[in-house]
């Protein structure tokens, strides 16, 4: 199995963060069988586009939140990289930890 399992949806509120804010936070390393997705239907002209992040991120965004590494934005990146044979990927993770009664976020 390429993920850790495939979602419909995101199970934690809305962050909120800009792109900008998503570059603040330093990429790092995580295995793809980690990886919990929040999108189950992908573009097959996405995946194969090779100018795919020009106008995005370079790194994917992952939310950890409850213990799971959910990814946000990356699915064609991260499926990419599996059909490269690669079990690993660089990506930007936002640490979600909801407060007893509003969410905050740290990097």
């Amino acid at each position: 199995m390429i993920f850790k399992a495939v979602r419909d949806g995101k199970p934690y509120p809305d962050h909120g963060l800009s792109l900008r804010e998503w570059a603040r936070i330093p990429p790092r390393q995580v295995r793809l069988d980690q990886l919990v997705t929040t999108k189950r239907e992908l573009a097959l002209d996405k995946l194969l586009a090779e100018d795919s992040t020009f106008y995005g991120d370079l790194f994917p965004h992952v939310v950890e939140f409850d213990g799971a590494l959910y990814l946000e934005d990356g699915l064609h990146r991260a499926l990419r990289a599996a059909l490269q044979q690669r079990t690993t990927m660089h990506v930007r993770v936002l640490l979600y930890e909801p407060a007893s009664d509003d969410a905050s976020v740290s990097a």
